[in-house]
């Protein structure tokens, strides 16, 4: 055996030996320790009788003494109490609880620590962070909650920092985020002019509001609600029940829009078709319907033969006629609303309602047409997007956040009004929404949560009513009844005898061109009159 292992062997012994031997004199251990305090107090006692009266305490003690001595088993007895008071005397006391630690010095310390390598500067005399330094020298205003969570603090950092950078502010905030928690939203307010930064945690937002009609205007679509800083107004609306005051997100949409068309960006059960579903329903209260579902899931099935409804189609045969026939209707309410302005006429009632293109996932179909060499649906849409505003054609695509790429160029840049939905990462934020998110997403997401930004406004949070699948029998019962409620019906009961068929589009178009010139050509001289306005 080796004299490594000896000498460890004979530590383990000696321990051992140690331990036994303190359990087998602990009681003596205890009863000196008490006999020491008894001592210790006797003495503290004698110092402090006065000299006049020590001689007559000593007389006492003197007669108690032999008191208990001249009593039968006077000794044993005092042994045994003397014993028994050193015993009680002698234990330890509990040693007192340390506080608690102070949950400011315990979580802004490490999140100090974290920032220090990425704020602190080598050539800085004065620097706010350091290895070695103190967070209450960069961090102020700092609030907790109940259960000790981080909801605001003012951070401080050096004005070497480059602030303006996207990247450096999305490495400062992802710190942030580690520390504070990843199960809430943040917003960070960066003041460069100062070199501040602000965090707030964002509560959640409400995801029990269920599909219904909202008070608006018309041409208004809710794509959602978001938070009180997102929206300067309230709408009422039906909450578990009860009526709340919630802050919508509105997308204006006709002739005077800006935004006339939308892209919803997001990944598989995130909640793009539930918010296509939620368009439809609000869309169909005042205009027609084209629905192509190009995953082929059925998630539009719901809308199928319903009143307003054109076509809802899932193959790429149907996709193509479809759009072409919508390419031709905005061609042709174009022409007629072109000529009505210039002849100072009423546009006809037909080009006047606004008709909706609904398209979830496209890009399935464009894969699929360039397999078999037929034409791109997406490039059918060229025309009601870049004519659909003054033709009251508005265009909704929903895709695959994976597929943004294999969009046209076209959609990205007519669809202004966007929407991403799920979990979002700062590059991701930037590229579907084209700007910085100030917002860090939650590492969890309900369906149906995400951000939107209308034209070149900031992007704000959202989250889309619960617009649910009637035809899922594993949603809940009232959110599927709350939308069976708000689909067109048509009761057969009621309805009076199906009238002639109408005109076709082109014979009404060439109908409409034609009382047009008779018009035109009754003027004087043949001279065209300006509009009244």
């Amino acid at each position: 055996m080796s004299l490594t292992r000896h000498l460890s062997r004979g530590r383990d012994l000696a321990r051992t030996a140690g331990d036994h031997a303190a359990d087998m004199f602990a009681p003596l251990t205890l009863l000196g320790r008490g006999l020491r305090h008894h001592a210790d107090w006797a003495r503290k006692q004698w110092a402090a009788t006065p000299g006049e009266r020590r001689g007559p305490t000593l007389f006492l003690t003197a007669a108690v003494a032999l008191g208990i001595f001249l009593l039968p088993h006077g000794l044993l007895f005092a042994l045994i109490a003397l014993m028994a008071s050193a015993a009680w005397a002698g234990r330890r006391p509990k040693a007192a609880a340390d506080p608690e630690p102070d949950v400011a010095d315990v979580k802004l310390s490490a999140l100090y620590a974290a920032l220090t390598p990425y704020l602190a500067g080598p050539d800085d005399m004065s620097p706010l962070y350091s290895f070695d330094g103190q967070y209450k020298t960069a961090f102020a205003g700092w609030e907790f909650d109940a259960d000790g969570r981080l909801t605001a603090l003012e951070i401080a950092y050096p004005p070497y920092f480059t602030d303006t950078e996207p990247a450096a502010r999305a490495r400062i905030e992802q710190v942030v985020q580690g520390k504070a928690g990843r199960a809430r939203e943040y917003r960070f307010d960066w003041d460069e002019e100062s070199n501040r930064l602000r965090v707030t945690a964002l509560a959640p937002l409400a995801t029990d509001i269920a599909a219904q009609l909202f008070v608006t205007a018309p041409g208004e679509i809710v794509l959602g609600f978001t938070d009180a800083l997102g929206s300067s107004r309230t709408i009422p609306v039906n909450q578990a029940g009860s009526t709340a005051q919630q802050p919508p997100v509105v997308w204006r949409v006709g002739p005077r829009s800006a935004e006339p068309h939308l892209l919803a960006l997001g990944s598989g059960g995130s909640g793009t078709s539930t918010l296509l579903r939620s368009i439809a329903l609000q869309a169909l209260q005042l205009g027609d319907l084209v629905v192509i579902d190009g995953a082929g899931t059925g998630e539009h099935a719901c809308l199928v033969n319903r009143p307003g409804v054109h076509t809802v189609e899932t193959s790429l045969h149907g996709a193509v006629a479809a759009l072409e026939w919508a390419a031709k209707e905005t061609e042709r309410r174009l022409a007629l609303l072109t000529a009505a302005r210039q002849s100072g006429i009423a546009a006809p009632e037909d080009t006047t309602r606004p008709l909706w293109l609904l398209l979830d996932h496209p890009t399935e179909l464009s894969e699929l047409a360039q397999a078999e060499g037929r034409t791109d649906p997406q490039d059918l849409l060229e025309v009601p997007l870049r004519h659909g505003r003054a033709a009251r054609v508005t265009v909704v695509v929903a895709e695959d956040v994976e597929a943004l790429d294999r969009l046209r160029p076209a959609v990205r840049a007519a669809t202004r009004a966007k929407v991403v939905l799920g979990p979002t990462s700062p590059d991701l934020g930037r590229a579907a929404l084209g700007a910085a998110l100030d917002i860090t997403p939650a590492a969890h997401t309900p369906a149906g949560r995400g951000y939107a930004r209308i034209g070149t406004a900031a992007p704000v949070r959202l989250q889309v009513p619960a617009t649910v699948d009637p035809l899922d029998e594993d949603a809940p019962a009232p959110l599927r009844d709350a939308v069976i409620a708000l689909l067109p019906h048509r009761d057969t009961r009621t309805e009076a005898a199906a009238p002639a068929a109408p005109p076709s589009p082109v014979d009404r178009a060439e109908q409409l061109v034609a009382e047009l010139g008779d018009q035109l050509s009754k003027e004087p001289g043949g001279v065209r009159p300006r509009p009244a306005w």
